[in-house]
């Protein structure tokens, strides 16, 4: 899920203790990093990687952040969808039926900030559903949301009556697919970056993907901080 780098609209909440201008620069590399993990992924199974984006038109502010052979999905929210689902909902619900509609035996909806999620996680998710039978693949955040959801079909039931950006995401996903009677495969847990202390636990962290452009930018913020006066 993409969503255009621009100073002031993205990553606010890490600002402080980062600027607006280097909350952008962050967000662009988490977008540069997720879509190179996903090719990366690509080359131990059958992947095609896919930016969702929005609001239309904003292509242009969301392809040169992206890896090479990465394309593009509109999910904007305006599809007319099931009843009850509403808000970011609509945006995911809208990606994994836009990339259905190219044909492919399923779909993932995935953070884009999840830098370092480890490679083998996706490879799991894609072998998960190629598999024969109706299933879902499901990986929680710490945090109580949820980092990917892959479907073989557009369960448009998965995605309402669910409170976004709150704690209880996962829980309640868990329990719409408990409603409509379809198995979950969950994979193990781990962290997205959107507050201080997930910032924190980035800089520290030197486990799952390389995240080489997030890095890079980390490291950058690192020195000029350095150069300012305490």
């Amino acid at each position: 899920m993409a969503k255009a780098p621009r100073s002031g609209r993205s990553k606010t909440r890490l600002c402080p203790p980062l600027t607006l201008d280097d909350a952008a620069a962050l967000s662009a590399a988490f977008l540069r990093d997720t879509t190179a993990n996903i090719q990366e992924a690509a080359r131990a199974a059958p992947i095609a990687a896919y930016a969702a984006f929005a609001p239309p038109g904003a292509e242009a502010l969301v392809i040169p952040h992206l890896a090479r052979g990465t394309d593009l999905v509109l999910a904007d929210g305006s599809v007319t969808t099931a009843a009850q689902v509403e808000g970011f909902g609509r945006c995911l619900l809208q990606a994994v039926q836009g990339m259905l509609a190219h044909g492919h035996a399923a779909a993932c909806v995935l953070s884009s900030d999840i830098p370092t999620l480890p490679t083998r996680l996706l490879i799991q998710a894609a072998r998960i559903l190629l598999e024969p039978g109706e299933r879902g693949v499901f990986g929680a955040c710490d945090d109580g949301g949820y980092y990917i959801l892959g479907l073989k079909q557009a369960h448009a039931r998965l995605f309402a009556d669910i409170a976004w950006s709150t704690d209880t995401v996962a829980e309640a996903t868990r329990a719409r697919a408990r409603e409509i009677g379809l198995d979950l495969v969950e994979l193990e847990p781990w962290y997205d970056v959107d507050d201080a202390a997930s910032l924190a636990r980035l800089a520290a962290d030197r486990t799952g993907y390389a995240a080489p452009a997030t890095r890079s930018v980390l490291a950058r913020l690192a020195r000029a901080s350095e150069l300012v006066p305490a």
